[in-house]
């Protein structure tokens, strides 16, 4: 956020020499704020995308579920058998 912030002036500045300036602060302001849209719509994306294949193999969350048992005695686990 500060990094864009901080292109803001070269995007949007005038005066001496401003058209050379201007194109790298566009180009700094877009890519940063294309990035960023990437990474909140295709973090959520990834994350349910192993969460469903976790889902496929349920045999996985219960060994998971014995070896909490195992380690954790005093803590009450289901596990579904």
């Amino acid at each position: 956020m500060a990094a864009l912030f901080g292109g803001l002036p070269l995007a949007l500045g005038s005066g001496v020499g401003s058209e050379l300036r201007r194109p790298l602060g566009i180009t700094i302001v877009g890519g940063l704020i294309v990035s960023q849209f990437l990474t909140l719509y295709t973090t959520p994306v990834v994350y349910l995308f192993f969460d469903r294949l976790a889902n496929r193999f349920p045999g996985h969350r219960e060994h998971e579920a014995e070896q909490r048992a195992e380690l954790f005695p005093s803590m009450e686990v289901e596990t579904t058998r």
